[in-house]
């Protein structure tokens, strides 16, 4: 057995980075599973351009990867098909809203790299019904997406109660958000960042609310094959790299010069592990000058900015009461 640290039994160097990396810069490309328009997530304006958090994680690891954060081809996918699109080797990352959840890391040859979100399922309903909790959508008729978990955590809450729901299934977002616009289903059921995105489409947004209560537990997580440990680890250190980066900025001295200071530390401290990673020095680099931090990804794609307003909640660092926890990069 190897003493501690004498760096025996560590991993050979040679032929760092593995196939998938291999195939990307062969193909000069990232090939990303999105969603078929979820404002704030992965949505395409009518000029073609994709935005929301996703998106800004699927350009993250296209930066480290390729050295250019616009080298994504994306690949939009309905919520039944997006780790089916992943599995058969039609893209190599899927960002899509994606819950991880044992029974997907069982059912396909995938991996979740990395949770990028952390949520839980809601409700949108309109205010002049005067429902003000899950409880009162009982025995009424509720729009989802299909190929979801929302069908069977509607059941996991509802069931134990002796209620139910009337459950319509619909293959796109904008089936289901038209289901409850126009009055079919009472209430739209979503993870709850994502109903935000949704309540801004409506006609007039301030006619419908989203309900307090989260009935489901839903980390959304960006997935790889699981044929590549390479890959999965570059996935998950990008994502890893965004929050450490907001932690070490926070922590920061305020200012520019504070925040320069603080994202050089901490590419300079990924960086050292680029070579073994089948990276060079700067791809850490790369990524925050093409993203910034968590915190500058969730304020464009969900914050006050964006028009949603999404509180971060449990996605704030572990240090403001959320759940995300930067691991360390020595």
């Amino acid at each position: 057995m190897s003493a501690p640290g004498s760096g025996a039994g560590r991993r050979a160097a040679a032929a760092p980075g593995g196939p998938t990396l291999a195939a990307v810069r062969a193909r000069g490309a990232l090939r990303a599973v999105v969603s078929r328009g979820v404002p704030g997530l992965s949505a395409r304006s009518a000029d073609g351009v994709w935005s929301g958090l996703d998106t800004d994680v699927a350009r993250a690891v296209a930066a480290a990867a390729l050295g250019d954060a616009g080298a994504v081809e994306w690949v939009p996918a309905a919520p039944a098909d997006r780790l089916a699109v992943l599995a058969d080797g039609g893209a190599e990352l899927t960002v899509a809203n994606t819950t991880w959840t044992m029974g997907r890391e069982a059912a396909w040859p995938i991996l979740f790299a990395a949770v990028t979100c952390y949520d839980g399922e809601g409700f949108l309903v309109r205010a002049a019904d005067g429902i003000t909790s899950a409880a009162a959508l009982a025995g009424r008729a509720v729009a989802v997406q299909a190929g979801t978990t929302s069908a069977a955590n509607l059941a996991a809450w509802y069931g134990p109660r002796g209620l139910a729901v009337r459950v319509r299934e619909h293959p796109t977002p904008a089936g289901a958000l038209a289901a409850y616009a126009g009055g079919a289903c009472a209430a739209l059921v979503l993870d709850r960042v994502a109903l935000a995105g949704q309540r801004a489409l409506l006609p007039v947004p301030g006619e419908h609310l989203v309900l307090a209560e989260t009935v489901s537990r839903e980390p959304m997580a960006a997935a790889v094959r699981e044929d590549d440990p390479a890959w999965l680890r570059l996935c998950r250190w990008v994502v890893n790299v965004l929050l450490a980066a907001e932690h070490e900025v926070a922590g920061a001295p305020a200012g520019d010069g504070g925040r320069a200071a603080a994202l050089e530390r901490v590419a300079a401290a990924a960086g050292r592990h680029g070579p073994a990673a089948g990276l060079d020095p700067r791809w850490a680099a790369r990524v925050l000058a093409a993203v910034g931090t968590y915190a500058d990804v969730y304020e464009r794609a969900l914050g006050p900015a964006s028009g949603l307003d999404v509180p971060r909640g449990l996605n704030e660092l572990w240090t403001g009461g959320g759940l995300h926890h930067p691991v360390p990069l020595y």
